[in-house]
């Protein structure tokens, strides 16, 4: 595998980023007020979007790395508190970047996608939360394919078959998977979407397809009268470890991302963003 020097890295996703940002990403910010900052916020995404190829989960760490070594690339690099705010009030140009490659490249368009959900915890099960920025917008939950009960939120994704994400978000742990899969299936239409048991339902099934015309696949229980092929349950098996390599992009470097290391719930959607 041909691997690239971290200077051609960050130097190939400014260029990218602000080409972008130069026809596109300004036009979201017009009527901002303020001085224009010297620090450009095409550099700031840039960073971000790199973070994620740099085995540093701290951001402190990540970004005095960038300047003791590559300050070269960013003279104008400002310190992790002011990195932290800008790149936390840029979270959405970062959302509106990847949705411009997902139609640029055509990922949009294709007719087979993936469909999976990720427990996200967020505070120690039981750690006191009345304090904390999640409070009141999540929930407990169990995920019993990892026989864990935890206090967060749950990823829904949706993936090409390639394993590149085209939809997602997050809603709170104790919410049924196929609840929250309705957060994302209404991204797509007449498409069919293969997911895991805990999609199972055939009157949420049947209402999906009268509201999208998507069609669900999923393997059956055992005690289901009616069951899928056998070459259907076998390519059904095979292809869920497609979007558990999309899940597996949701880890730092040598530590699994699950929202520990942040406190406030914007920094927990930066560090999902980036990934």
């Amino acid at each position: 595998m041909t691997s690239i020097s971290i200077t051609e890295l960050l130097t190939i996703i400014f260029v990218v980023v602000d080409d972008w940002y130069q026809v596109h990403g300004c036009k979201l910010l017009n009527g901002k007020v303020g001085r224009k900052p010297v620090f450009k916020d095409s550099e700031v995404i840039s960073l971000v979007l790199a973070h994620d190829f740099i085995p540093y989960p701290a951001e402190t760490q990540y970004v005095e790395f960038i300047r003791a070594n590559y300050l070269a690339l960013f003279p104008k690099l400002v310190d992790q508190s002011q990195f932290n705010r800008r790149a936390r009030a840029l979270r959405l140009l970062v959302e509106q970047l990847r949705r411009f490659w997902i139609i640029q490249k055509g990922w949009h368009l294709q007719t087979y996608y993936l469909m999976d959900t990720k427990p996200v915890p967020v505070v120690g099960y039981k750690r006191f939360k009345s304090h904390s920025d999640f409070a009141g917008n999540t929930n407990y939950g169990r995920c019993a394919s990892r026989n864990l009960n935890y206090f967060g939120y749950k990823l829904v994704a949706l993936s090409t078959l390639g394993g590149i994400p085209v939809a997602y978000e997050l809603v709170p742990a104790n919410l049924d998977e196929r609840v929250a899969a309705e957060a994302v299936i209404d991204y797509l239409s007449s498409c069919d979407i293969f997911a895991d048991k805990g999609f199972l339902g055939h009157e949420w099934q049947t209402s999906i397809f009268d509201q999208t015309n998507n069609l669900i696949w999923t393997p059956k229980r055992k005690n289901q009268y009616v069951q899928n092929s056998k070459a259907l349950d076998h390519w059904l098996s095979s292809v869920r470890e497609r979007i558990e390599g999309v899940f597996m992009k949701c880890k730092i470097q040598n530590a699994t991302w699950n929202a520990y290391w942040q406190k406030q719930f914007w920094d927990c959607a930066l560090e999902l963003l980036q990934k």
